[in-house]
């Protein structure tokens, strides 16, 4: 911890308003029965985090969050103190964990639904639990994963967007050698894609900009287009990764008829799919929120080697410039790679 950081006091990146935050000192928190407080050593910014410090994220106005708020669901780190009733062989270990928080006895999560649950808690997102953008971490301890040493943090920070990629590529079921598109060159978009071409799929992606397109080549999809160049081929599956709010009506489009599109980007207004094109061309069409029931999968394969996320990273930054960089301020030197990482001791 920070020298001049007061005993039993951290330092965390708190949102206090729209487009207001600052790195503050607030107190160390202390886990609860079966529960973990985790050193941080790598978290995520992602959209979501963008929409919070924004002030647009819906969560905010149907009153499933509010300010101040401590963000950051993307996370690897070391177990440093254990709660009551945890076990002792906990201490010590380098764990990611799951960002939804289910009570554990509704029905959802007794079916394994936990990331539904209608009294979840959702790490540096929902009903005021603290996230990763601090010092120190609570998590109940059965929500953690622990991380294998060929597994380090920054592919650690990537586990949970690697869970919702994998379960969209699961989602799509596209088959060895048939072809699937993947909409927007975003992390979780790569992710789709470096987790399929794995899977022995011809993998295409579509974007807007260059410069994540040559990205996207740069990291083996030679087949990345733009609107205007995309060929005219079928496509097996079809997952929507973008954001647009014109691209799931598009998704519908280019899959193939009786496959499947998956949804899993969040435009910030309504996307109007027409459902006669579903039924007429017997579309299956999947949402995706969370990555809970693929982290262990994710996990596998990147320890494994199977993927290796890290170039991904663009850069990792301080907690001091994180509010520049869910405002939108983005280096030169960093490049086109997607995502930010943050090391909370900085």
């Amino acid at each position: 911890m920070d020298n001049a950081t007061p005993a039993g006091a951290m330092r965390a990146f708190v949102v206090t308003a729209p487009g207001r935050a600052s790195v503050r000192t607030v107190p160390v928190p202390v886990p609860g029965p079966g529960e973990v407080l985790v050193e941080v050593e790598r978290a995520g910014v992602c959209g979501t985090d963008a929409e919070f410090f924004s002030g647009e994220m819906s969560y905010l106005h149907t009153g499933q969050a509010e300010y101040p708020m401590r963000l950051g669901h993307e996370w690897a780190g070391v177990v440093a103190t254990l709660g009551p009733d945890v076990d002792p062989s906990w201490l010590g270990r380098h764990v990611t964990g799951d960002t939804m928080l289910g009570c554990g006895r509704c029905a959802r999560c007794v079916d394994g639904r936990q990331h539904l649950c209608a009294d979840r808690y959702e790490i540096g997102i929902r009903r005021g639990w603290p996230g990763a953008l601090a010092e120190y971490l609570p998590v109940p301890v059965r929500f953690l994963h622990p991380l294998p040493s060929t597994v380090d943090a920054i592919a650690g920070a990537l586990v949970e967007p690697g869970g919702n990629a994998l379960r969209a590529v699961q989602a799509a079921q596209v088959r060895p050698g048939e072809r699937l598109l993947v909409l927007g060159p975003g992390t979780i978009g790569l992710l789709c894609a470096l987790l399929a071409a794995a899977e022995g799929v011809e993998v295409h992606v579509l974007g807007r900009e260059e410069p994540s397109l040559a990205f996207a080549r740069r990291l083996g999809f030679a087949s990345s287009w733009t609107a205007e160049t995309l060929p005219p081929v079928p496509f097996d599956g079809v997952i929507d990764a973008s954001g647009a709010p014109g691209l799931p009506a598009r998704a519908v489009e280019l899959v193939e008829p009786g496959r499947r599109v998956v949804f899993i980007g969040i435009a910030g207004e309504p996307s109007p799919v027409d459902t006669r094109e579903l039924v007429f061309k017997d579309v299956t069409a999947v949402g995706v929120l969370s990555g809970s029931a693929g982290l262990a999968g994710v996990i596998d394969r990147f320890a494994a080697g199977v993927v290796d996320p890290r170039p991904l990273v663009a850069a990792t930054v301080g907690l001091a410039e994180v509010a520049p960089v869910l405002a939108g301020t983005r280096r030169p030197e960093w490049g086109a790679a997607p995502k930010l990482h943050v090391d909370p001791k900085r």
